[in-house]
């Protein structure tokens, strides 16, 4: 409705005063002028209206000074100022609600996508149904081209999905059987079926298009900012304008005055800045409850972090596994995967997941007995098999050495024991997230001083992660209360966000300024607490999100201040009598105009925005990652190897030494050549500097001559195995391919890989 009131508004301004300019030129004086005061009228009305809702509601605007001037028009008979003042205020308010309309389009897009129906399996046959009625385990069919209704597992076929209604990310992402997809994204390719974990209002989708619709723009305190700009540039009007007619005893230097200080849309450039910062934050996948939260997260300067699920991925991942002496680590993986394919310890998930990736035949365990807290046992193959914590209270030397070197990298030990004897300890550890270093890094760079961690982990585990990270201060072990009470000192210093994802984490959110939750795997406790939610499960949104609002404030402030200062000096020229009425109507309308269209500059990304990967250098990154993934476990029998390193060398000692050369030159090697022939060049094109993958090559140079050295110790050696005076060297060559090459798969998938948009973590 208020749309068409400004098209009306627009039309009738404009009309009197073309309708005048026609009549003047055919010289009926008196009838131009009838028209341009009916068009001075009818915008006298709205914004009269306009000052007394604002006054109603405790706010003094510069409508006022709209109001004065289109009155004084018409009082001092200077017909043609008015008209003109009219068309400005008309075409400004116009814009002003265009800016806002097309900054609200991505935010509108999410809940219109909303999905309405599903299709529900009843007696075999898939039936659309309201998504409301969707339950908890029905199973649902996805058909190509539809939205998936609710949360759920894919449970036959392979889910091909447009994610970029959650995630801003344009490329389909794949999920296999088993895996969870989220509610509201698109269906890409073959039709699947799914079972519901979740009921509709429970779902990922329905949680930000709730959000989406908590997002108001008008309460950005940038956007109160001009109401304070009003408070002193009314009166600083007035009296301008007072003294220019007491001076000039002329009451038009006032009123040309007054027309040249009406900067009604010009103050609404501030909430079109802002309200363009959250379109860009909601492409993105970033939901930011309203311009008030925009507005701050511009402002932090400390940032807050909570550690599991916000800096590391929040489920552990096997690092390694430690056979006891007799034993080898692909039997104590096996073993222990065996009987954990009967529990649900998310532990137990990690054991299972690694060992298929391993390739490793899981056998059917019996007499499955799994005690809460302790541990499961299990018959597998005739021997009693149990997984879990240690049982016996005396300990070996090598037990001693597993739990020192666990304690040393902040890592959970799982403990397999055949027959009531120890046969190994897997250790477990979540592991820091690939975008971290990088997000962090922009963070910085975006105008972030201080790096806190707030964690309740032990201390030695939160320091290992802040190390590598670079986090300025951890603060571990600490309860609910005590996080708040953290968060509350960092406000007292600074204006701070906090990032979080866990229930936990809700009081602590709410203390802070701004509060940012992972909303993708965090719990609806954090997402409802927090001020900012990120819909996807990456923490380089966050870095997004703060650019863009860093950005949208500057512009905002630069809109208003630049606005003012103009309409400042052409009050001054005017008070002097060097710019009439009409004349100064012409330019407050050009300065008006000319700076909303500066606050929609707020739309486009900025010169500091995340690096955008082409959709060629994405599909290398994604295929060189899923290399590194098939490539890590075989780099743990290189280790194996040098530990196994005996004087006099063990039978088969050479056999293993082949067995990793072969793997080395006909598995490793390719791939990383490959990498510098495709990746790199890639890589330098995208960062803009070809020395960027310099010492990604010199880790090659490395790796190659390493490789090499060990191939010629294999040509050196006896068929019995190495001769003595060899092993020292070829330990050393062998840690040394072991360490490097755990650097620089680390540093790859840090560097380059976390630059890849289409995938998920």
């Amino acid at each position: 409705m208020r749309r068409y009131g400004l098209v009306a508004l627009l039309v009738v301004t404009i009309g009197a005063l073309l309708g005048g300019g026609a009549l003047w030129l055919l010289g009926a004086v008196a009838a131009a002028d009838i028209a341009w005061a009916v068009g001075t009228l009818a915008a006298l009305l709205p914004a009269a209206w306009w000052l007394v809702s604002a006054l109603w509601r405790g706010r003094l605007g510069v409508d006022a000074i709209a109001v004065l001037a289109l009155g004084g028009a018409l009082a001092v008979q200077e017909y043609l100022a008015g008209a003109l003042i009219g068309v400005m205020l008309s075409t400004g308010q116009i814009l002003d609600d265009y800016a806002l309309r097309r900054a609200r389009r991505d935010l509108t897009a999410l809940y219109e996508r909303a999905p309405r129906t599903a299709r529900r399996y009843e007696d075999g046959t898939p039936h659309v149904i309201p998504v409301d009625e969707v339950r908890l385990g029905d199973l649902l069919l996805v058909p190509t081209g539809e939205t998936v209704p609710v949360d759920g597992v894919v449970r036959r076929g392979v889910a091909l999905l447009d994610e970029s209604a959650l995630t801003g990310e344009s490329l389909p992402v794949e999920h296999p059987e088993g895996e969870s997809v989220p509610s509201g994204v698109v269906n890409a390719g073959g039709a699947f079926e799914m079972r519901a974990t979740v009921t509709a209002a429970e779902s990922t989708y329905t949680g930000v298009v709730r959000l989406a619709r908590e997002t108001e723009a008008d309460s950005a305190p940038i956007v109160r900012l001009a109401d304070r700009f009003a408070a002193w540039f009314v009166p600083a009007t007035l009296l301008v304008a007072g003294l220019a007619w007491l001076v000039s005893r002329d009451p038009v230097r006032a009123v040309a005055v007054l027309v040249v200080a009406t900067p009604c849309p010009l103050l609404l450039a501030a909430p079109a800045a802002i309200a363009s910062g959250l379109s860009r934050t909601a492409r993105h996948g970033v939901v930011v409850k309203g311009g008030g939260a925009l507005e701050t997260l511009g402002r932090a300067r400390t940032l807050v972090l909570d550690k599991t699920g916000t800096l590391t991925v929040g489920r552990p991942q096997v690092v390694d596994v430690v056979p006891a002496p007799g034993r080898t680590r692909d039997e104590v993986l096996r073993l222990a995967a065996a009987v954990d394919q009967m529990s649900s310890h998310v532990l137990a998930s990690a054991i299972v997941r690694t060992a298929r990736e391993r390739g490793l035949e899981l056998p059917v365990p019996g007499d499955v007995r799994e005690e809460p807290g302790s541990g499961t046992s299990a018959l597998v193959e005739g021997a009693k098999v149990r997984v879990g914590k240690a049982r016996t209270a005396s300990r070996s030397e090598w037990e001693e050495t597993q739990r020192a070197r666990a304690a040393l990298d902040g890592a959970m030990t799982v403990w397999v024991s055949v027959d009531d004897a120890v046969a190994g300890v897997i250790l477990l550890r979540d592991e820091v997230r690939g975008d971290a270093g990088r997000t962090l890094r922009r963070l910085r760079s975006a105008g972030i001083d201080r790096v806190v961690m707030l964690t309740g982990d032990r201390a030695e585990v939160a320091e290992s992660v802040a190390t590598v990270l670079g986090i300025d201060q951890v603060f571990a072990e600490r309860s609910p209360a005590d996080k708040v009470e953290g968060v509350r000192e960092e406000v007292r210093r600074a204006t701070t966000a906090m990032v979080g994802d866990g229930v936990n984490d809700a009081p602590a959110l709410a203390a802070a300024d701004v509060g940012v939750a992972m909303g993708a795997r965090g719990s609806g406790a954090s997402a409802q607490a927090a001020d900012v939610v990120l819909t996807t499960d990456r923490i380089d949104r966050l870095a997004d999100a703060m650019e863009v609002a860093r950005r949208s404030r500057r512009i905002a402030v630069q809109s208003a201040g630049v606005g003012i200062g103009l309409s400042l000096a052409a009050m001054i020229v005017a008070a002097f009598g060097f710019l009439p009425p009409a004349g100064g109507a012409l330019l407050q309308e050009g300065i008006d105009v000319a700076v909303i269209l500066n606050a929609l500059r707020a739309l486009a990304p900025g010169l500091g925005a995340r690096q955008r990967v082409s959709g060629r250098t994405d599909a290398l990154l994604r295929r060189f990652e899923s290399e590194h993934a098939e490539l890590r476990p075989p780099l743990e029998s290189i280790r194996d190897v040098a530990d196994a390193l005996t004087s006099p060398p063990a039978p088969g000692t050479l056999a293993e030494l082949r067995r990793v050369h072969d793997f080395l030159t006909e598995d490793l090697l390719p791939h990383e050549h490959d990498e510098e022939e495709r990746l790199y060049p890639a890589m330098g094109e995208l960062l803009g500097d070809s020395e960027a993958t310099v010492t990604m090559s010199r880790a090659h140079a490395e790796i190659d001559r390493l490789v090499t050295r060990l191939g010629r110790h294999i040509e050196l050696a006896e068929p019995g195995g190495p001769h003595p005076e060899q092993l020292d060297d070829l330990r050393a060559c062998l840690y040394g391919l072991y360490a490097v090459l755990t650097l620089h798969f680390a540093q790859e998938e840090e560097a380059y890989f976390s630059l890849a948009t289409s995938g998920r973590d």
